[in-house]
C-alpha cells in the first residue's frame, strides 16, 4: 500500500467480490464452400435466415455442409461460420473478374483503387454478383432533362409515330451523327406528352431513334396514340422515382465554397438472380432495386450535418451488402478529391451524367480438403476463438474422408475445450443396399481414426427436406448431434447426456439413410459409434453417448467430457485473475474460496457426486514458489449417464416377506 507522509484520510476500496464466471458451452463451428459471403473470415450466425441471407442459400454443391449449418441452428442460435477459399472471384465492371476475399483484403490491397478492374466490384466471390449493376446520376440533367424546338424534336427522321410503334424519331439537332441518341441511354424513362401521362422505357437507343416499350406493361407494347413532329420529350433517369430532388451542391460543399458535388447512387439487380423478381419478359432486365444511396458526394472530405462521411465511395463501402468501390468513373474527373472554393465538380454534361455499370465475370468453385484446413485452422485461437461443438460437414469430394476427420479431431485435441462432431462418408451408408453392408462400411471408415475424447462419431445421414430447391436430399447428421449438445444446454446442463428419448430427438428427419438394428448396434458402439435410430412410434433418436476414446474412462462418454471442459474452463477463466498476486496462504485460500462455491453449485446441478480443491503449502512447495508458480489440485468425481438398464422381475412363494429375499 502507498504510506501518507503527512496527516489525512486515506479511502481504498477492496473488491473480494469474485466469483467463477458463466462461460459458452453450446457456440457451434463450422467451414464450408458457400455461393456467397466473406472468405476466410469468422462469422457469427444465429438463424437459418441469417444464413440465406449471408452465405446465400443452399446448391447442389453445397446442400451437405450447408444443411449441416441449418440443422445445427434447429436446436440453438450460437453459430460461427467461415467460408472457405476457393477459386471462386469477385464480378467485376469491366468483366475480368477480380478476387477479393472479405473487408480485411479489400482493405490491405484495393481501397486506394488498385484493382484496375473499372468502378465496382461485388463485395465477396461468386456468380451471384453477375445479375449486380450500379447507377450513378451525378447531375440535375441527367436526373430529369426535357428536349423541345430543334433538340430532341420526333418525327424529323422517321415521319409521324402511329399508334402502337415502338421506335421513335429523335432528331439530331443538326449537329454531328449521334447527337440526338446521345441524349439518351437505356433504361430512361421518356413521356411524349400524352395527355394521360403514358411513361416508356427506352430498350434500345440508336444514332437517330429511340426504341421503346410501355413502363410497367409485362407484356411490353408501344405508343398508346399517335404523335406529331416536334414534340417534347422528358427523359427521366430511369431511378427517378426512388429519390427526393436531384443531385446538386451538398451543405458541406456550400460551406466549402464547391458547386455540383452531390450524385445518387443505386445498386440494382439485371436479371432477378439476387431479388427473386422477374420482369415477366423474355430478355428484358428487371432492375430490381437493392440498395440506395441519396446525395452522396464526390469530395473526399465531405460531411453529412452529423459529421459522419458522405464521400460516396464511403458511404457504399460502409453501408452496402453487394458491391465495393474499385475506381472513380472517368467523367467524374475531380471525384476523391477537395476542391478549392469557387470550383465545380465534374459531373459529365446531360446524360453522360449517368455512369451504368454491369458486374460480370463473377465465378463459382469448391474448396479444396487443404482449403477447408486453412479454414477450420482460423478456429485455432481458444484465447481469442469462442466455440464449444465444431461440425466437420460432409467429406470433401474426391477424398477418403480420414484426412478430414483427423484434421479436425487433431484442432479439437489442441484447443481442449471444444468437441468435434463427425459423420462417416456419404457412400458408407447413402444407396448401401444392406445394413449389414453399411454397419461394416461405417465401423471400417471410424476405425482408421484415432483415440480422442474430443471427438464424437454418429452412424449417417439423414433423409430431409430442401425447401430452397423443392427437393429431399440426404445429409451427414453431425449437425443434429451438436446441435442436441447445444440444446441439452438449454434444457438441462452440458454434463447431461445428449442421447436418449428425453433430449436425443432428432429434428427434420424424414428417414434415415441406414437404421441400425440391435444387432448393428452391439457392433457400432463397442467401436466408438454412436448410433441414430428410428423408432416406431419414438421418432429418430441419438441412441449413444459414446466419446471416440477407445480405452475405458470416464472420459469416454460425451457428458463426462463436456462437464470437465465446463469446468476447466470457467476455473482457468477465475484463475487468470490470480497471476501476479503473491503465493502465500492468503491467495491460496483466495483461490479456494473462489473455485468450491463453483463446484457446488455444479454438484448441487448433478454434474459431479463430490470434490475436493487443495491450494496450499502441501502442493504450493517453497520449490514451486521460487519459480513463480501457483498449483492447484482439484479432485472430481463426474456424475455418469445410464447406457444400460437391466430389471430382474422375481417371482416369489405367497408368503414370503419381500424382505427376506430383497437384495
Amino acid at each position: 500500500m502507498a504510506f501518507q507522509v503527512s496527516p489525512g484520510v486515506l479511502v481504498k476500496e477492496i473488491d473480494l467480490t469474485n466469483v467463477v464466471p458463466a462461460v459458452a458451452t453450446s457456440i457451434g463451428a463450422i467451414a464450408s464452400g458457400f455461393s456467397k459471403g466473406p472468405v476466410e473470415e469468422i462469422i457469427p450466425i444465429g438463424s437459418e435466415q441469417e444464413l440465406v441471407d449471408i452465405f446465400g442459400k443452399p446448391n447442389s454443391n453445397n446442400f451437405e455442409n450447408w444443411f449441416t449449418a441449418a440443422n445445427f441452428l434447429q436446436y440453438t442460435n450460437g453459430l460461427r461460420v467461415i467460408r472457405a477459399d476457393t477459386a471462386a472471384i469477385n464480378a467485376t465492371a469491366n468483366g475480368a473478374g477480380l478476387k477479393i476475399k472479405n473487408d480485411n483484403d479489400y482493405d490491405n490491397n484495393y481501397a486506394g483503387g488498385q484493382g484496375s478492374i473499372g468502378n465496382w466490384a461485388s463485395k465477396f466471390p461468386g456468380t451471384w454478383g453477375n445479375s449486380l449493376a450500379v447507377s450513378i446520376c451525378a447531375n440535375a440533367g441527367a436526373f430529369e432533362e426535357t428536349f423541345s424546338g430543334n433538340a430532341g424534336t420526333l418525327g424529323v427522321t422517321t415521319g409521324t409515330p402511329a399508334a402502337g410503334a415502338t421506335t421513335v424519331g429523335i432528331d439530331t439537332g443538326g449537329g454531328s451523327a449521334g447527337a440526338g441518341g446521345a441524349k439518351f441511354t437505356v433504361g430512361d424513362i421518356v413521356h411524349f406528352q400524352e395527355a394521360d401521362g403514358s411513361q416508356y422505357e427506352v430498350t434500345a437507343v440508336s444514332t437517330d431513334n429511340l426504341t421503346i416499350r410501355q413502363l410497367d406493361n409485362p407484356n411490353g407494347g408501344g405508343l398508346k396514340s399517335a404523335l406529331v413532329a416536334a414534340t417534347n420529350v422528358r427523359r427521366r433517369w430511369k431511378f427517378y422515382d426512388l429519390f427526393d430532388a436531384a443531385p446538386g451542391t451538398s451543405t458541406w460543399g456550400t460551406s466549402k465554397g464547391v458547386t455540383n458535388d452531390e450524385m445518387h447512387v443505386v445498386v440494382h439487380d439485371m436479371d432477378g438472380g439476387i431479388s427473386g423478381f422477374d420482369s415477366g419478359v423474355a430478355g428484358q432486365r428487371t432492375n430490381a432495386v437493392l440498395e440506395v444511396y441519396p446525395f452522396v458526394s464526390q469530395a473526399s472530405g465531405s460531411k453529412t450535418a452529423q459529421g459522419g462521411t458522405n464521400f460516396y465511395a464511403n458511404v457504399v463501402n460502409t453501408g452496402s451488402r453487394m458491391v465495393r468501390w474499385m475506381d472513380h468513373p472517368t467523367t467524374l474527373t475531380n471525384a476523391g478529391t477537395d476542391l478549392a472554393s469557387g470550383a465545380t465538380y465534374a459531373s459529365g454534361a446531360g446524360d453522360a451524367g449517368i455512369i451504368n455499370d454491369d458486374l460480370l465475370g463473377g465465378t463459382d468453385d469448391n474448396p479444396t480438403i487443404g482449403e477447408l484446413d486453412i479454414a477450420y485452422n482460423l478456429f485455432a485461437d481458444s484465447d481469442t476463438i469462442d466455440i464449444n461443438l465444431i461440425m466437420a460437414g460432409s467429406t470433401p469430394a474426391g477424398t477418403d474422408g480420414i484426412t478430414h476427420a483427423t484434421m479436425i479431431m487433431d484442432l479439437c485435441e489442441a484447443r481442449k475445450d471444444v468437441v468435434g462432431f463427425i459423420s462417416p462418408r456419404r457412400e458408407d451408408v447413402v444407396g448401401v443396399s444392406t445394413g449389414a453392408a453399411a454397419t461394416n462400411n461405417v465401423k471400417g471408415f471410424f476405425d482408421n481414426l484415432a483415440s480422442s475424447s474430443y471427438a464424437v462419431f454418429d452412424s449417417g445421414y439423414k433423409y430431409m427436406y430442401d425447401k430452397y430447391a423443392d427437393v429431399y436430399r440426404y445429409v451427414p447428421m453431425n449437425g443434429d448431434m451438436a446441435g442436441l449438445a447445444a440444446n441439452t444446454d438449454n434444457v438441462a446442463d452440458p454434463w447431461f447426456s445428449p442421447a436418449g428419448y428425453n433430449r436425443g430427438q432428432v429434428r427434420g428427419a424424414v428417414k434415415l439413410a441406414y437404421n441400425p438394428t440391435k444387432a448393428q448396434r452391439d457392433i457400432l458402439y463397442p467401436a466408438r459409434v454412436n448410433p441414430v435410430c428410428t423408432f416406431p412410434g419414438q421418432g429418430t433418436v441419438l441412441f449413444g453417448d459414446k466419446t471416440a476414446l477407445s480405452r475405458p474412462s470416464a472420459f469416454d462418454r460425451i457428458n463426462v467430457r463436456r462437464l470437465f471442459i465446463v469446468l476447466e474452463k470457467a476455473i482457468a477463466t477465475a484463475a487468470k485473475f490470480q497471476l501476479f498476486e503473491l503465493n502465500d496462504a492468503f491467495t491460496q485460500a483466495q483461490f479456494k474460496n473462489l473455485v468450491e462455491p463453483f463446484l457446488r453449485d455444479v454438484q448441487g446441478r448433478r454434474g459431479i457426486t463430490d470434490f475436493s480443491v487443495i491450494a496450499d503449502e502441501t502442493n504450493n512447495t517453497g520449490e514451486v514458489i521460487d519459480r513463480n508458480e501457483f498449483v492447484a489440485d482439484i479432485y472430481i468425481k463426474p456424475a455418469r449417464s445410464i447406457n444400460f438398464i437391466t430389471l430382474n422381475f422375481i417371482a416369489v412363494r405367497t408368503g414370503v416377506a419381500f424382505s427376506e429375499v430383497g437384495g
